[in-house]
C-alpha cells in the first residue's frame, strides 16, 4: 500500500511542478520545448522500471501473479509501449478538436493538463473495475480479446476519426444546465455573467477531450490486460504513458499525418494482443515475445512511413524542378519572339 501512495504522491508532485512552475504563464509550446519534455517523461517512465524491479524482487507490492523483478519489468515496459503507441491516434483526435474550437496555442497546454488529470482519475477507475472483473469472472478475458479484434478491424476500415462536438451527448446535456460564452475569456474555463456562471469554449473543448479519451481507454486498457493482469503494473504503465501525452502532442500533432503506415502497426498490435487474450488459457506467450512484437511493429510502421514521406518529398521536389525549368524555357521562348 505504501508504494501505491508514494507513486500517487510522485505523480501529483510532477503535475503540480509542471503546471504551477514550468507552465505557470500561458504560452505557445514550441517543438523544441515539447521535445525536451517528451524526453523527460519517457526517461522517467523507463527509469521507473528500476523501482518496478526492486518492488517485485523485495515484495514491496502485492504480487498476485508471482512475478520476479525481471518479468515485472518486461510486462511494465510492454504495457507502457502499448499505451504510448495507441495514444498516437488520440493525439490526432485532440488536434482535430483544437482545430474545431480554434483553441489558441497558448491555451492548449492548459486544456491538455486538466484533460490528462481527468484521464488519470477515469482510467484509474476503469483499471480497478477491469481488475475486479478479471479476478471474479475469468471468462471476461475472452470478451476483452474480441473487443480488441473489433477495435483493430474498426481502425483498419475507418482510419479517419470524425469528431462532431455539437453532437456529443455530454456537451448537449451540459448546455442544458449552464450557459456557454461565444468567445474565449483568456485561459479561463468559467466567467461570471451577472449572478450566473457561464462556461467558455475552452471548457467545452476540455469536456470533448475528456470524453474522447474515455472512448480510447476502452481500447487501450483491455490491451494492457492482454500483457499483464497485475494491477500495479497496469496502473503505473498506463499513467506514465498518459502523463507524457501532452508534450508528445506538441511534438507530433503537426506531422502525425505523415506517418501513414503507423496505423497498420497499431492495427497489428491490437490484433496481436486480442489473439493473445483469446488463447491465453491454452498457449502462454512470454512477455519478451510480446515486447519484441510490439517494438518490431512500431519500428516497421515508422520506418515505412518515413521512407514513403522522403520518397514523396523527392518526387514533389523533382516535379517542382521540372515545372520551374519548363517555366524558364517558356519565358525564354517568349523573350526570343519579342
Amino acid at each position: 500500500m505504501v508504494i501505491w501512495i508514494a507513486f500517487l504522491v510522485l505523480v501529483f508532485f510532477l503535475l503540480a511542478l509542471d503546471l504551477g512552475v514550468f507552465h505557470k504563464n500561458p504560452h505557445s509550446v514550441s517543438t523544441k520545448e515539447a521535445m525536451g519534455w517528451t524526453i523527460l517523461w519517457v526517461s522517467l517512465a523507463f527509469s521507473f522500471s528500476i523501482v518496478v524491479y526492486f518492488a517485485y524482487e523485495r515484495g514491496w507490492v502485492a504480487n498476485p501473479e508471482s512475478l520476479d523483478g525481471k518479468e515485472a519489468v518486461l510486462e511494465y515496459i510492454t504495457g507502457y509501449l502499448i499505451e504510448q503507441s495507441l495514444s498516437m491516434d488520440n493525439i490526432f483526435v485532440i488536434a482535430v478538436i483544437f482545430a474545431y474550437f480554434q483553441i489558441p496555442k497558448a491555451y492548449q497546454h492548459r486544456v491538455l493538463f486538466w484533460g490528462i488529470l481527468g484521464a488519470l482519475v477515469f482510467r484509474g477507475i476503469m483499471i480497478g473495475i477491469g481488475v475486479v472483473l478479471i479476478q471474479k469472472f475469468e471468462i471476461i478475458i475472452y470478451f476483452f480479446g474480441v473487443l480488441l479484434l473489433y477495435s483493430a478491424y474498426k481502425m483498419l476500415r475507418h482510419g479517419d476519426t470524425e469528431i462532431e462536438p455539437n453532437k456529443n451527448p455530454v456537451i448537449r446535456l451540459f448546455r442544458r444546465f449552464m450557459p456557454v460564452t461565444g468567445s474565449f475569456k483568456g485561459n479561463r474555463f468559467f466567467v461570471k455573467r451577472g449572478r450566473l456562471i457561464a462556461a467558455t469554449p475552452l471548457f467545452i473543448a476540455l469536456i470533448v477531450v475528456e470524453t474522447t479519451d474515455v472512448m480510447f481507454a476502452i481500447d487501450s486498457i483491455p490491451a494492457i490486460f492482454g500483457v499483464t493482469r497485475d494491477p500495479f503494473i497496469v496502473f503505473t504503465s498506463n499513467i506514465f504513458a498518459i502523463m507524457g501525452l501532452r508534450s508528445l502532442y506538441f511534438v507530433l500533432a503537426a506531422v502525425l499525418d505523415k506517418f501513414q503506415y503507423l496505423k497498420y502497426s497499431l492495427v497489428f498490435i491490437l490484433a496481436f494482443v486480442g489473439v493473445k487474450m483469446l488463447i491465453s488459457h491454452y498457449v502462454h506467450i512470454p512477455s519478451w515475445v510480446s515486447l519484441s512484437v510490439i517494438v518490431v511493429s512500431l519500428t516497421v510502421g515508422i520506418a515505412a512511413s518515413w521512407s514513403s514521406f522522403k520518397e514523396n518529398r523527392a518526387i514533389e521536389k523533382e516535379k517542382k524542378s521540372t515545372d520551374d525549368e519548363q517555366q524558364k524555357e517558356k519565358t525564354r521562348q517568349n523573350t526570343s519572339i519579342d
